[in-house]
């Protein structure tokens, strides 16, 4: 009996530990390797970086890396600015997709229950298409001849083709569409779950409807609103398809810049420092905001 139960106390920890090994392999290794990559120096060489490790000389080796990078970050205005361009850039189009998938996400909520599986799968639809495919369509509504300056000059809105294709608002207009169903999704699965009797019962002690919205609908909904907003906001501050195609040579986000430096420069290492303060800046709210709802939690009856 005693070698059954062993075993089994055995496999008791392979459950826990296998997340923890694809985090391992898939996470920090990667990241492990762009650390090395930026305390390294460029070299015009493959690979385009010095050190390379070396097992016989790790003493060596490890005297050789230095933060000379992130020094070179510090002092360059650059990279800052593109840092707050694409937390601009995030931060406006989240809150674009917000207003829009606030709606969006309330009405599927509140449909008859067996519209709503119809309605979720019209939310993914776009995802059966690819990424590139769907923004190269913008381009060809947005240009000067496009579809839509075409309609709005056959219907007499406008005597001659905007400017629309390599602009800033193509850029939020992309990233709004591109990101939209990561923001109805959170919200839909936060909202069908809502007892809308509280809003009946409001309205009922007097309540008006846009009070009761606010007093009840919004904090209720808080946990999809800040599901929401991360998934949109994080992989939006590196977008480098939708600037790249949609926004013009003006647009500065630290996802062209990071291409830049990699593909156009070859430098590596300052391109990884780069990639690791993005990292670091990007992991802090989530961090911050992973200990307030623990605390929040906690502090329930």
């Amino acid at each position: 009996m005693a070698g059954l139960v062993r075993p089994r106390r055995g496999l008791r920890w392979l459950v826990p530990g296998l997340p923890f090994l694809w985090l391992a392999i898939f996470f920090l290794l990667p990241f492990g390797i762009v650390l090395k990559i930026s305390l390294s120096d460029p070299l015009t060489a493959q690979p385009p970086y010095t050190p390379v490790f070396d097992p016989s000389d790790v003493v060596g080796f490890v005297g050789a890396l230095d933060f000379e990078n992130f020094l070179m970050l510090r002092g360059d205005p650059l990279y800052r600015d593109a840092i707050l361009s694409s937390f601009m850039v995030a931060g406006i189009s989240t809150v674009l997709l917000l207003l829009v998938g606030f709606p969006i996400a309330y009405a599927m909520a509140r449909a008859p229950e067996r519209w709503r599986t119809i309605l979720v799968a019209l939310v993914i639809l776009p995802f059966w298409t690819s990424f590139l495919i769907r923004v190269y369509a913008w381009i060809g509504i947005l240009r000067p001849e496009g579809l839509l300056n075409k309609a709005l000059m056959g219907l007499g809105f406008i005597d001659e083709p905007l400017t629309l294709l390599n602009t800033q608002g193509a850029v939020y207009l992309g990233i709004v569409y591109a990101y939209l169903p990561f923001m109805v999704l959170p919200l839909y699965a936060t909202l069908e779950k809502q007892d809308y009797r509280l809003i009946e019962a409001a309205q009922d002690l007097g309540s008006p409807p846009w009070r009761a919205f606010w007093s009840i609908t919004v904090p209720l909904a808080w946990p999809g609103i800040v599901a929401g907003s991360l998934l949109c906001f994080i992989p939006a501050v590196g977008e480098f398809v939708i600037p790249d195609l949609l926004g013009g040579s003006e647009t500065l986000m630290i996802g062209r810049t990071l291409w830049s430096e990699f593909f156009s420069n070859r430098d590596w290492p300052l391109a990884s420092a780069v990639a690791i303060v993005l990292l670091i800046v990007l992991v802090m709210p989530i961090v911050i905001y992973r200990d307030v709802e623990a605390r929040r939690l906690e502090a329930r009856p």
